[in-house]
């Protein structure tokens, strides 16, 4: 074997070894931004935040920001992603309930889990669905949202699929089913959301979603009753 082949193979993990490090150096400094943001719009709100302000946090030059995110509209979506991760590593758990049935009762307790999390970003996700800030995001990020948007959906999905195919749930459009549950969900934290920042005693988000998931079930069970 020639020398030269021999080094470069002697070479190659070496150099694998740097990108890998690069790689997980350039993520750590997307995570830190993203975080620095998370605090800035939440003590100042999105209109009032500036980049300066999200860079004052994160300890780095504004520049150093235009590299990882195109505008202030591009870092306000990139919230959404971490509880987009959450919400399916919690939906994976739910694929070792029991029947769909009580996979759609556990559903509720990841949707709760989803909004503890982190409410104000779950918040901002759901305005942002419905928002004209949608424009001024990079199609990286609105790629990044809409694949795990989709992911987690499917496995919403499933529940129903499983459930219409042994005869549990009606026989309805998976996908639909659970877009209305999708639905059913953003409109009560939105709404009960808006009632506690008014009146900060009115927090009955959790009666409400177990009513709204009462009525829910009732409504997709294969022979529920008249």
């Amino acid at each position: 074997m020639a020398p030269e082949t021999t080094n470069v193979k002697k070479a190659r993990p070496f150099i694998m070894g740097i990108q890998e490090r690069k790689k997980k150096e350039k993520e750590r400094r997307r995570q830190q931004i993203i975080v620095a943001a998370k605090r800035v719009f939440s003590s100042k709100g999105f209109n009032k935040t500036t980049m300066e302000d999200i860079a004052r946090e994160a300890e780095l030059s504004p520049g150093t920001l235009y590299i990882y995110f195109k505008n202030k509209e591009d870092l306000y979506a990139s919230l959404s992603l971490r509880i987009l991760q959450f919400m399916i590593i919690r939906l994976e758990h739910l694929e070792s309930e029991g029947d769909p049935q009580d996979k759609l009762k556990a559903l509720k307790d990841v949707l709760l889990d989803v909004y503890d999390f982190d409410a104000p970003a779950l918040i901002n996700m759901f305005h942002l669905q419905s928002s004209e800030t949608l424009k001024n995001i990079s199609p990286e990020v609105i790629d990044e949202i809409s694949d795990l948007s989709r992911r987690a959906l499917g496995k919403i999905a499933d529940i129903f699929e499983t459930g219409s195919e042994r005869e549990v749930f009606i026989r309805q459009h998976p996908v639909a089913l659970a877009d209305i549950l999708w639905g059913m969900f953003c409109g009560v934290v939105l709404w009960e959301s808006s009632k506690m920042s008014l009146d900060e005693r009115k927090n009955h988000l959790k009666t409400t979603l177990d009513l709204a998931f009462e009525v829910f079930e009732r409504g997709v069970l294969h022979d529920h009753p008249a």
